[in-house]
């Protein structure tokens, strides 16, 4: 297992990214963590902050649990820590740059958008700092080809009416990108008012509500980053109007499925949270396996190149907030817009 101590190596990685998102000396800058944070990411960033003359202050909330018998939430995008506490979003509003460094992230988080919006004077951007151990993120470090290659493909998305995913596996699922809203991450950011996360490398699209129908199978090797595990026995899902309706397949991959989609005892847990697909040549599928699942959080496996990701979850876009989550990134899948093939057989295409 790997130690997480600071590093000179990982403070470089963080002030590389921190460079890329063009902080300045004076920059008022806040770490935003909980009591559940990873302390050394935090002190990564507050040095690195530093380095560049932006001394930053620590924002440390108590992290929210469940009630009993309420189920385990992960990997939802979505930290309950803030609350709506008034004075942390103002705090929040105030500052140049927000380095996110809660649990589940800030991006599906309700507070979210009025952070963004800022208090008139001064609007916040937000690098949220992917819950992995710092050995990953140093080796996933934003560049100007995956920006590039992400800026082109979210031209795509957003020009599509349609997308289409199949596979040798038998997934054969129908998206209408009418209504949806779409969105793409390499890594940093320097626009006020905008959020990005670090890994980063991938496109996304939240649909409207009724947009996705067919049938989806999580094949042997596709990864189930909910439970970070690999599926070992294959799955059909069928998917009517958004939803999941049916799961097909035996042994324990489906079972926790079953188990855990019924746990949340509501529809909305079924439903489509966003599809895409990952563009970061430098991410590897296989890295779960190298990694206590401790060490892990799994963004590395959202972007790597080639991927198509289907997620079940919150949408805003479709009027749906559930803390249910599914990201499932698989393999070797054909997705094309409006008929053009992007992605052949896992494989992006130039």
């Amino acid at each position: 297992m790997l130690q997480e101590r600071i590093e000179p190596a990982w403070i470089d990685a963080f002030e590389a990214v921190l460079r890329r998102c063009a902080l300045q000396p004076g920059d008022t800058v806040a770490i935003l963590g909980e009591s559940q944070s990873r302390p050394v990411l935090v002190e990564l960033a507050r040095l690195a902050a530093a380095r560049l003359g932006a001394p930053a202050f620590v924002l440390t909330l108590p992290s929210v649990f469940g009630a009993a018998g309420e189920p385990v939430t992960r990997s939802t995008g979505a930290s309950p820590a803030i609350q709506q506490q008034l004075p942390v979003i103002a705090a929040l509003q105030a500052c140049t740059l927000v380095i996110d460094c809660t649990v589940e992230g800030l991006m599906h988080a309700p507070e979210l958008p009025a952070i963004l919006q800022g208090n008139g004077i001064t609007q916040p951007r937000i690098v949220y700092v992917s819950n992995e151990h710092p050995e990953a993120l140093a080796r996933l470090l934003p560049d100007d080809a995956t920006e590039a290659r992400v800026k082109e493909h979210v031209k795509r998305l957003r020009g599509a009416k349609t997308m289409r995913v199949t596979s040798p596996a038998g997934t054969e699922l129908s998206v209408s990108l009418q209504g949806a809203v779409v969105g793409g991450n390499w890594g940093s950011t320097t626009r006020p008012g905008t959020l990005t996360h670090w890994p980063g490398g991938l496109v996304l699209a939240f649909p409207a509500a009724g947009s996705v129908s067919g049938r989806l199978v999580l094949a042997e090797g596709d990864m189930n980053l909910t439970f970070k595990r690999y599926i070992e026995r294959p799955i059909t899902l069928t998917i009517e109007h958004d939803y999941v309706t049916h799961i097909d397949g035996g042994g324990v991959d489906a079972e926790l499925l079953r188990s855990y989609f019924a746990a949340w005892g509501e529809k909305e847990a079924y439903a489509v949270s966003h599809v895409g697909y990952g563009l970061c040549e430098a991410a590897r599928w296989d890295s779960m396996a190298l990694y206590d699942k401790r060490d892990f959080n799994g963004t590395e496996l959202r972007a790597f190149a080639g991927n198509f990701l289907y997620s079940t979850g919150a949408n805003e876009t479709a009027g749906r907030y559930t803390r249910g989550h599914f990201d499932w990134p698989m393999r070797d899948c054909t997705v094309s817009l409006d008929g053009a093939v992007v992605v052949d057989a896992g494989k992006v295409v130039a």
